[in-house]
């Protein structure tokens, strides 16, 4: 038996199979699609929320735009299904005329074809239109219907040159063999309706519509870009207008344009030149970086910041500027944009203000005088440094305080700005007292004059403050001299006419005495030659004062002098109550000294002394000790007034320095103690003693040892 080996040839499937299975397939391709729009769109979601731009919604837009699409393509899939099984039936009755059912079955799914591809270019944002060769219009969407402003079965059939004024037919046909040859085109029209003379702009897409090979038509897309055609038309007029120099840069400093106004600034010609420097030959130091450039951790933020730019011919200008960075749809940085403002002449004029200011405030800060400035609401604005070698304080102690509640200024000061603030007196003046800071009183003169500013408006008052104390006290001390001059010619002439009669009084009492027989006239008479002698050493101590010797330095007993000089102030010490303890040494050295200086600087001591005591009490002890050391002689005069304070004791010899009120001393009397022991080779020492009160010390050397 022979057995057939050929394998049984495969029945082919029947057109109902391969239409499921094909039915199937499209199902599965658009699931594909929308799930692979779904993927990218939560891919991209994060990275697009941190773009600058807003372009989160674009990745939800791709995903509704391919579900619209698998929703079309499927609702079209069953069309085409539907038209096929027709044309498969009508194959299978060739010869046999279709009936009108069937007819009527073709028609209708061809209608809705048709109805569908229209609703699918209606529902475009965007003008689309078929157009022929001739220019013949085949078909358009509602956006062209819209924009020409007639309705679609007015429109198709037409040629598009009625309808528009531009682009002119000789321009498109110029363009025509170049697009036949490329088949597309991309490009931005201006157009311009019949019906409308305003122009617009739109970016359009050309295809060519190909049939048997040959170019028949063309569909146009086009994007309405006028609004921002014209937003970068004004932008252009604004970037070519500005005073500021506006340029744009790659993120290394290249230019890559400039508006004619930075071209002016920096000395060029032509935009062109500008854009052709390399971007280091705009440094003022050409080792460094593009002035214009980025760092490579810049990440485009906005910049404000002073640059110093080279000229053409070579000079440095100053900037200001202040640019950010542009991105592109996809976020790239794609360049920088800026603006530069010159400020050369503006710094320029500020460092000459500058060097005005610190001129006035040196000139101010030399001058002699305390130079206040005070506002009409009597507030101190400006204080020269000079108040703090005058008073002791800071400027800014006194800033922004009012005159009438300053601390230890006389009312004078204050009188004297409101009587020039309110009277039509330009300057005035005035003498008033005024207390250091740390505790002395000074004498003050200040002159005051109207300030009025850029207006001529008046601002204020000036006025300037002058230290008059040390004047003050040279006058009253040259008062003084003449007081003690004339005083010294009345005494010496009283001394003389007292000299006779005491004279006569002491010979006529010793006779007296020789000639009284009894003990009680001679013992009063021995009284009246005691009072008598007294006297006259008290007219002898007067003329030695009022007439000193010849000046010169002799051998003289300090202890004596101590004692002259006690006889010459008793009475004054008796009045005050003041009991005089003085001890002196036997045998005391003598010193070379002039008895003269030497007696009135006792006399200064006792009389510091004698004022010390009467401040704090009714009656006090003057104690006067001598001794020596042999190297040395010394006198100590110690009262048991208040003692000296420690914040004054360093400064007690100082010349017109005293502690008492105005008119009550010069501050001259322990200077020229000083002086007089300076010039004697000695000292003199200020300290307080332990029980209280102040000891004063004048030490100088023996006679035999001094030079």
């Amino acid at each position: 038996m022979i057995h057939d080996t050929s394998e049984t040839p495969r029945q082919p499937r029947p057109p109902q199979n391969l239409e499921r299975e094909e039915s199937q397939l499209w199902r599965w391709i658009l699931l594909f699609m929308v799930l692979l729009a779904a993927g990218f769109a939560a891919l991209a979601w994060e990275r697009l929320e941190t773009l600058p731009y807003h372009l989160g919604p674009l990745a939800l837009g791709v995903l509704v735009l391919s579900v619209l699409l698998a929703i079309y393509a499927y609702g079209r899939r069953q069309q085409v299904v539907q038209l096929k099984l027709l044309l498969q039936d009508l194959q299978q009755h060739v010869g046999v005329a279709p009936s009108e059912e069937q007819l009527d079955q073709l028609n209708e799914v061809i209608a809705r074809s048709q109805r569908s591809f229209k609703e699918l270019i209606d529902s475009f944002e965007d003008a689309a239109c078929a157009v022929s060769l001739d220019g013949t219009l085949r078909t358009v969407n509602k956006s062209v219907s819209e924009l020409v402003g007639l309705p679609y079965t007015a429109i198709v059939g037409q040629k598009f040159f009625d309808l528009l004024e531009e682009p002119t037919r000789e321009s498109v046909e110029a363009g025509l063999s170049r697009f036949l040859e490329k088949r597309h085109w991309t490009g931005t029209v201006r157009i311009r309706f019949k019906n409308n003379s305003r122009p617009l702009f739109f970016d359009c897409v050309l295809n060519a519509i190909v049939k048997g090979g040959e170019v028949v038509g063309a569909s146009v897309l086009g994007r309405d870009v006028t609004g921002q055609h014209e937003k970068e038309l004004r932008f252009t007029e604004l970037f070519e207008t500005l005073q500021e120099g506006a340029y744009f840069s790659t993120p290394e400093g290249r230019l890559l344009d400039a508006n004619p106004a930075l071209v002016t600034i920096l000395g060029y010609a032509t935009k062109e030149e500008l854009l052709a420097v390399e971007p280091s030959e705009l440094n003022v130091d050409r080792a460094e970086p593009p002035v214009l450039g980025r760092a490579l951790d810049d990440r485009g933020g906005v910049r404000a910041r002073e640059i110093m730019l080279r000229k053409k011919a070579g000079s440095a200008a100053i900037f200001l500027e202040s640019s950010r960075a542009v991105w592109d749809a996809s976020g790239k940085l794609i360049r920088y944009q800026g603006t530069l403002v010159d400020v050369t002449e503006r710094r320029k004029l500020e460092r000459q203000l500058l060097q005005q200011e610190e001129f006035r405030r040196h000139l101010l800060e030399s001058f002699p005088d305390l130079i206040l400035v005070v506002d009409l609401q009597e507030h101190y604005t400006f204080v020269s440094s000079r108040v703090r070698d005058l008073l002791g304080y800071q400027s800014e102690d006194l800033l922004d305080r009012r005159i009438s509640e300053t601390a230890d200024h006389s009312p004078e000061l204050a009188a004297l700005y409101h009587d020039v603030i309110s009277s039509n007196r330009s300057f005035g003046a005035t003498e008033f007292s005024a207390r250091h800071r740390d505790g002395r009183w000074l004498t003050m003169r200040a002159s005051a004059s109207r300030l009025f500013d850029a207006d001529s408006k008046l601002a204020g008052v000036i006025i300037s403050v002058r230290d008059m104390t040390t004047e003050r006290k040279l006058e009253q001390q040259i008062v003084q001299s003449e007081r003690l001059a004339a005083m010294g010619a009345m005494i010496g002439g009283v001394a003389h006419e007292l000299n006779n009669p005491l004279t006569s009084i002491l010979g006529v009492s010793e006779l007296l005495q020789d000639s009284q027989t009894t003990d009680a006239a001679r013992k009063q008479i021995g009284i009246l030659q005691q009072q008598a002698r007294r006297a006259a050493e008290i007219v002898h101590n007067l003329t030695y004062f009022a007439t000193p010797p010849t000046p010169g330095k002799t051998p003289v007993n300090m202890a004596d002098i101590v004692e002259r000089t006690l006889n010459l102030h008793s009475y004054s010490l008796r009045k005050n109550s003041i009991t005089v303890d003085f001890l002196r040494e036997p045998n005391q050295p003598f010193v070379k000294a002039d008895p003269h200086q030497l007696m009135q600087v006792f006399l200064n001591l006792i009389l510091n002394a004698e004022q010390a005591i009467r401040e704090t009490r009714d009656r006090g002890t003057l104690r006067i000790r001598l001794g020596n050391s042999g190297e040395s002689v010394w006198a100590s005069f110690q009262d048991d007034g208040p003692g000296i304070p420690a914040d004054v004791l360093p400064s007690i010899f100082d010349p017109f320095y005293t502690t008492k009120r105005p008119g009550r001393g010069t501050g001259l009397g322990l200077s020229i103690c000083k002086s007089v022991m300076k010039e004697h080779n000695g000292t003199i020492d200020a300290a307080n003693a332990p029980g209280g009160g102040a000891v004063f010390t004048v030490t100088l050397r023996p006679a035999s040892s001094s030079s």
